[in-house]
């Protein structure tokens, strides 16, 4: 058994600038290990929850830039350099690094093992080059020498890393694939006691509007939502922001309303009383379609990614396969058209529990630990 008042762990983090999965993430392991300081690049203590700020946080040099809370990512190129430059000053048994870009890089001191939770290798280094970047081709060779030596520090530093947990099937071949690394699968946590259905039982009425709930970000492919919902006139609802929010709101008809960042009391109700929620992108794992489960409601997803590791097709969801806005309106009339049983779907989310997830992640931190 660990107790995280005994080992001397230290946790690393990419950036501490808002609240989304990964952040859910690192709240389980503050809760762990109360005492662990925190590692990161940047960190904004107001948009981080109190777990987070009771944690004492040590920053990179980034934290010093004007505005580098809104602009920390265009200085991308330097994130190995940062965060390799950061000294752990603490004794440490284990290092754990929560990453999905440069966490991992963090050097532990001497004697100290490290487990990464990676969320994923760089994903704008190795894959989704034009989602992040776009396809302008003066920008693309400006760009190739940059993300070539983020690919190889990220393969190099990769070799430091002990242990690999990640969070889906997906990830776990993208590691081998591109570190040539073994990784456990341990999928990350929903907090059931809080998405649940009004009641705490599962409410079997459709609602009156479909559901996306997303930052509005190009890979996330919210566009093809909103071109197929202005199409088809259904009621559409988008929760969350982002630099894509003008063009899409261009895009849409009067059916689609944008509700902005929401908080996540006003998400419970979105969840508890939509028809469906609509998952348009290929995500790593994707915490949002397990959010809507657990209040019972059945998801219409992109048939990639972590998505096929957390919906069950025609029991609690329905996938389409080409990421068009046909494809997308075929599965959600089907969607619309089936009969749902609620407590099927409330019952598929809570494989993803957080009770789960600790006794995976304790389990791995043990092996890790004994080398």
């Amino acid at each position: 058994m660990i107790d995280g008042t005994q080992i001397k762990v230290v946790l690393a983090h990419d950036w501490l600038t808002g609240m989304r999965g990964g952040e859910r993430v690192l709240e389980y392991l503050c809760r762990m290990f109360p005492r662990a300081p925190i590692y990161t690049l940047v960190y904004n203590p107001a948009a981080v929850s109190d777990v987070i700020n009771r944690h004492p946080v040590k920053t990179s040099w980034l934290q010093k830039i004007p505005g580098a809370f809104k602009y920390y990512r265009s200085f991308l190129p330097f994130f190995p350099g940062a965060i390799e430059g950061l000294r752990v000053e603490e004794p440490a048994d284990l290092v754990i690094s929560l990453s999905h870009c440069v966490a991992k890089g963090l050097i532990p001191p001497a004697g100290a093992r490290h487990l990464c939770y990676c969320f994923t290798p760089m994903r704008y280094a190795w894959v989704f080059y034009g989602e992040y970047f776009g396809s302008n081709p003066l920008k693309k060779a400006t760009l190739a020498p940059v993300l070539r030596r983020l690919r190889q520090w990220d393969k190099a530093s990769s070799a430091r890393v002990d242990s690999f947990v990640t969070l889906s099937e997906h990830v776990r071949k993208r590691i081998g694939d591109f570190y040539n690394r073994e990784a456990a699968v341990v999928y990350p946590p929903v907090d059931l006691s809080f998405w649940k259905p009004a009641g705490g039982a599962p409410a079997g009425r459709p609602g009156d509007y479909d559901l996306v709930v997303s930052a509005l970000v190009p890979y996330k492919r919210i566009d093809i939502a909103v071109r197929a919902y202005t199409q088809s006139g259904f009621p559409l609802k988008i929760a969350g922001g982002g630099p894509e929010s003008r063009k899409l709101k261009r895009l849409a008809g009067k059916n689609i309303v944008f509700l902005g960042r929401v908080t996540d009391g006003q998400l419970l109700e979105l969840y508890r009383n939509c028809r469906a929620l609509v998952f348009p992108g290929e995500e790593d794992f994707g915490i949002v379609p397990v959010e809507a489960q657990a209040c019972g409601r059945p998801v219409v997803a992109y048939a990639r990614g972590g998505a096929l590791e957390t919906v069950a097709d025609g029991a609690t969801g329905v996938f389409f396969e080409q990421q068009d806005e046909k494809s997308l309106l075929a599965a959600v009339e089907k969607c619309a058209a089936a009969r749902w049983d609620a407590e099927v779907i409330r019952a598929n989310a809570a494989r993803f529990s957080g009770q789960n997830f600790i006794a995976g992640l304790r389990a791995n931190i043990m092996k890790c630990l004994e080398g």
